[in-house]
């Protein structure tokens, strides 16, 4: 439903109209969470804190598209992944990446939630079941969840279906994204900023230690303050700046130090993408490479690996204005943002790094 907006001239000049936004227990109780989609994100969860505890030896890898813009091909590649997943968990926790906000530099694309028709539409509503109906699917088939947030109402729609939470290079400043990150029911990992300053990961990991009050919705949609009990479970998440890698052993070693600096849990992350490649995708399996060298050398304080991936290589552009665009008309299982690598090289990739470690 559209409301109108007000008309005496004071306020609402630049809103063109209010639109009624679904609220997180309609949705859930459209999309409702089963007990096999409950096992999958608890036990999700649990790993990832083991692992961030040192109580299980994996590696976590947080895999998949750059984004989620076709249900049908992440739900192909979630299966596929799924199927490799059984394969190697001995030794890797494989996480789906399906990222549904994504943040932009300018202009451009917002991501599944915002835009599901990809036509400018705008239709927030069918992106918010859309997105729960994918999590929700992955957790049926047992593969954990991975996603990052933008809006401190999103996770009222999704949190419940999500194990391990990103808070972004563009974000890891805001105060907001801090506190929201406070209250998360999953471990967060905070990425380094955009012009590759570690220190801001840090005070970020900080601050979402502690408790914090905010404004957020609850259930009902209701908007209220938000008062939260602090985040243990946080960490950094290397991923290089705009013109330079930091995954390298002195740069991942300099973030180590600056952790233990501030009395916290040296352990991080490292992703391929990004900074790290250069935004070259075909570059990521030399910094995969790399970091499994590390580990394999001694520093256990990596524990886990970010990968760009899709069904197909490489990726696809598409317009800022997309009023007049086609969406039939993109390639399937190729990206629409970041571009990833295929799924056969990430597959060679997961499989010859179990085999060598």
């Amino acid at each position: 439903m559209a409301l109108t907006t007000d008309s005496n001239g004071i306020v609402d000049q630049r809103i063109l109209e209010y639109k009624t936004l679904i609220s997180p227990k309609e949705l859930r109780e459209r999309l409702p969470r089963t007990s096999k989609a409950r096992k999958t994100v608890l036990q999700g969860r649990k790993s990832i804190e083991d692992i961030l505890d040192g109580k299980d030896s994996r590696i976590m890898v947080i895999v998949g598209p750059c984004s989620i813009h076709n249900i049908e091909s992440a739900k192909e590649y979630a299966k596929r992944l799924g199927e490799l997943s059984g394969k190697i968990s001995d030794k890797f926790l494989i996480v789906m990446r399906t990222y549904f906000e994504k943040p932009r530099t300018s202009i451009g694309w917002k991501g599944l939630i915002y835009d599901p028709d990809l036509n400018g539409s705008s239709n927030i509503n069918l992106g918010l079941h859309l997105s729960r109906e994918f999590l929700l699917s992955n957790a049926e088939i047992g593969l954990p969840s991975a996603t990052e947030y933008q809006e401190t109402f999103t996770p009222q729609y999704n949190s419940d279906l999500v194990s391990w939470a990103a808070i972004g290079a563009r974000t890891v400043e805001s105060p907001q994204h801090r506190q929201l990150a406070s209250g998360l029911s999953m471990p967060v990992g905070f990425k380094n900023n955009t012009e590759g300053n570690v220190q801001v990961a840090v005070n970020a990991i900080l601050s979402a230690r502690e408790k914090h009050s905010f404004l957020g919705i609850n259930d009902l949609g209701i908007p209220c303050i938000v008062n939260t009990s602090g985040n243990s479970y946080t960490h950094i998440v290397l991923r290089g700046s705009e013109n330079k890698e930091n995954y390298d052993e002195n740069n991942v070693r300099k973030a180590q130090l600056q952790l233990k600096a501030h009395q916290l849990s040296p352990k991080i992350m490292i992703d391929c993408s990004h900074g790290n490649s250069n935004k070259d995708h075909r570059k990521q399996t030399k910094v995969f490479e790399n970091v499994i060298q590390q580990i394999k050398n001694g520093n256990n304080d990596i524990i886990g690996i970010m990968i760009e991936s899709n069904l197909n290589e490489g990726g696809q552009l598409i317009p800022h204005n997309l009023a007049n665009f086609d969406a039939k008309k993109l390639r399937y299982g190729t990206s629409i943002t970041d571009s990833c690598i295929g799924w056969e090289e990430t597959e060679d990739l997961l499989l010859n790094a179990y085999k060598s470690l």
